[in-house]
């Protein structure tokens, strides 16, 4: 649809995988071929099935995997189609079948599995984790629905997104636990829609707010990524519950 080739700002090619990473390819349900990235965390205690943001691909955040491997999970990053090196074109059902097999092509590692994503990699991940079982979900500069970041930036012309992308609707049927951290400073997903983002999910929950975080510089932060890590291996372990940290 010609919505799509609004919505989505796909970068094509990659590098090649540093020291470290594995490649991997992923044939999905409709038969479209992904590429994919591995990493091996350190002891992993969980693993993070990771839906990256929209402009770009998963070379470009390839120093963030490596990070969090270093603190203790596993990290699978894949390209939806027409994304780096994977095939096809992208669309919202597409995206969603992406992350399908994405997951699936991990979920006999014996790891507990995190559905993990930046931006609409968020959304991407609210909605796996409606259709597969996962430990948590852990989400970053994420918005309510695509329509909310539209209004914000176009106007009455937000009206043409439709229904996409609705992150509000789906995160108040999880029931596992659920991570939302933003940046403050944001200036694509404002920062009141990842509050309004959390207020719509279940207990147990955590909000990371991100002083002066802005929408492409947060993944960059330290005190993030532990945190990721941690929630990760704390609902991994069944440990997080009213009163942890995430």
């Amino acid at each position: 649809m010609w919505i799509d080739r609004l919505i989505f700002l796909p970068e094509t090619g990659g590098l090649e995988p540093p020291p470290g990473v594995e490649e991997r390819s992923i044939t999905t349900a409709d038969e479209v071929r992904l590429h994919a990235w591995y990493v091996r965390g350190r002891e992993a205690r969980a693993m993070l099935v990771w839906s990256h943001g929209n402009a770009g691909n998963i070379a470009g955040r390839v120093d963030v995997a490596l990070e969090l491997a270093a603190r203790g999970v596993d990290v699978l990053a894949y390209d939806y189609r027409g994304y780096g090196r994977s095939e096809g074109r992208p669309s919202e059902a597409g995206v969603y079948l992406d992350a399908e097999a994405a997951y699936d092509s991990v979920r006999d590692r014996g790891l507990p599995i995190v559905c993990f994503g930046e931006s609409l990699g968020g959304a991407v991940s609210i909605r796996l984790a409606t259709t597969r079982p996962c430990s948590g979900v852990a989400v970053v500069s994420t918005w309510t629905t695509l329509r909310d970041v539209a209004r914000r930036h176009y106007g009455p012309v937000a009206v043409l997104v439709g229904e996409r992308f609705d992150s509000l609707a789906r995160i108040g049927t999880l029931s596992v636990p659920v991570c939302v951290a933003h940046g403050d400073r944001d200036e694509v997903v404002p920062f009141a829609l990842g509050e309004r983002l959390f207020a719509a999910a279940h207990e147990p929950k955590r909000f990371v707010r991100l002083p002066g975080g802005h929408h492409n510089d947060v993944l960059a932060s330290p005190p993030l990524l532990d945190a990721i890590a941690e929630f990760a291996g704390r609902v991994g372990a069944h440990l997080y519950g009213r009163g942890s940290a995430c």
